[in-house]
């Protein structure tokens, strides 16, 4: 008898995780929460906010080329959920397949959702595939970004990773309210005029809410009006929003730069305070 090659074991693991927030004697609360790892939530913040705010952690340090994640966010009507990282999220090399990371928001009626991890770090031969899905009810507020740097900049890494896929998209009731999608094969010169023009940290944030989006969008704009390390630009959206595009030089400049959009978003259109995280 002549036996064929084993099969191929894949490398990597399957994550889930599953939270559900809703709001109880005027208050949001974390009412359902399941996951396996390499997926994790760290217990609710306490801080003087009306958000539940609870960080999401990979403890094992990273994703993996063959690693399936996938993120299931359900924020019941009138509850508030700010969802969060203790840092930025690294990508290893993958050897065959890619990692692949899949996120699902529902908002309900009156909910607001604030998605705001730190930015993802690819490292040489690294691999994602990333999606993000969001759908809103009647008058939930979105508050969203999506960031990423090209490599470990500083160790002259930059474009070295082998793929990055991400995939954003954004609904109401009425349609699709937001699409994005971008493919980078690493190697290229992405940092090339046209492209993000020797800033290698870049990041979208997309605001989704009935009010204060003229106010946020003029503030934005002066905000970063003449600022050097950083480029930022804001767009309206067919309705209810605005999407930012930001490209920055280093990495304190892309982590300030988001914090001040955050920021002013928090301010114009939910009318709350800037959030202090107090990440190590």
């Amino acid at each position: 008898m002549i036996l064929g090659p084993a099969p191929a074991v894949r490398v990597g693991r399957d994550g889930a995780l599953a939270v559900r927030f809703e709001r109880r004697a005027g208050r949001t609360v974390v009412s359902g929460c399941r996951y396996t790892l390499p997926l994790q939530v760290m217990a609710p913040m306490a801080l003087d906010d009306p958000a539940a705010i609870v960080s999401i952690l990979n403890p094992t340090g990273g994703l993996v080329g063959g690693d399936r994640l996938a993120i299931e966010i359900d924020v019941e009507a009138g509850a508030h959920a700010c969802l969060t990282t203790p840092s930025a999220t690294k990508v290893y090399r993958a050897a065959a397949e890619a990692a692949v990371q899949t996120v699902r928001i529902t908002a309900a009626e009156g909910a607001t959702v604030e998605w705001m991890p730190d930015h993802t770090i690819p490292f040489p031969g690294a691999a994602l595939r990333q999606a993000i899905d969001v759908d809103l009810a009647e008058g939930a507020r979105l508050l969203l970004v999506d960031a990423f740097s090209a490599g470990r900049v500083t160790r002259g890494e930059a474009w070295r990773f082998a793929r990055l896929e991400s995939a954003l998209a954004v609904r109401d009731g009425r349609g699709r309210l937001f699409a994005d999608r971008w493919s980078l094969p690493g190697g290229g010169a992405w940092d090339g005029l046209g492209f993000t023009e020797g800033r290698p940290y870049f990041a979208t944030l997309v605001v989704v809410a009935d009010s204060g989006l003229e106010r946020f969008h003029a503030e934005a704009a002066a905000a970063f009006a003449d600022r050097e390390e950083v480029t930022v630009a804001v767009g309206t959206l067919r309705r209810r929003g605005r999407v930012v595009r930001c490209l920055a030089a280093d990495a304190p400049a892309l982590v300030q730069s988001v914090q001040t959009l955050w920021d002013l978003a928090r301010g114009a259109v939910l009318g709350l305070p800037a959030l202090a995280l107090r990440k190590s």
